[in-house]
C-alpha cells in the first residue's frame, strides 16, 4: 500500500497563501468581501452598506487591491470594485457555512 505524499508547497506560494489568510482574518475585510461577492460596488456604496467612514472602506480596498483579492475599475471619478478571484469567495462561502453550523 503505498502512501500517498501531498505535494510540497514552494516557499513563494506558502507566503502568499499566508498573506491572503492574515488579510482575511480582518473582520471589516470580510465584511467588504462579502457585499463584493454579491456584485461590483463603488467606496461610497461600499461604505453606505456596512456603515462604514469611506477612508476606513478605501484603507481596507487597498490590502484586498495589493494581494489581488479584489480588482477595480474607474468611471468618472468613481471607482468601482468588484471580485477578483472566485477561489477566495468559495473558500469564504465555505467558512461561514463551516462557523454557521458550529
Amino acid at each position: 500500500m503505498g502512501e500517498h505524499q501531498p505535494e510540497s508547497i514552494d516557499d513563494e506560494t506558502l507566503y502568499k497563501v499566508s498573506q491572503i489568510f492574515k488579510a482575511l482574518s480582518e473582520p471589516t475585510r470580510i465584511k467588504i468581501m462579502y457585499v463584493l461577492n454579491k456584485g461590483e460596488h463603488s467606496v461610497n456604496q461600499i461604505a453606505e452598506t456596512l456603515g462604514m467612514l469611506q477612508s476606513t472602506v478605501s484603507h481596507q480596498l487597498r490590502v484586498l487591491k495589493n494581494l489581488r483579492l479584489v480588482k477595480f475599475r474607474r468611471e468618472g471619478t468613481t471607482i468601482y470594485y468588484s471580485a477578483d478571484d472566485e477561489h477566495v469567495f468559495k473558500m469564504m462561502e465555505q467558512t461561514i457555512e463551516h462557523a454557521r453550523h458550529n
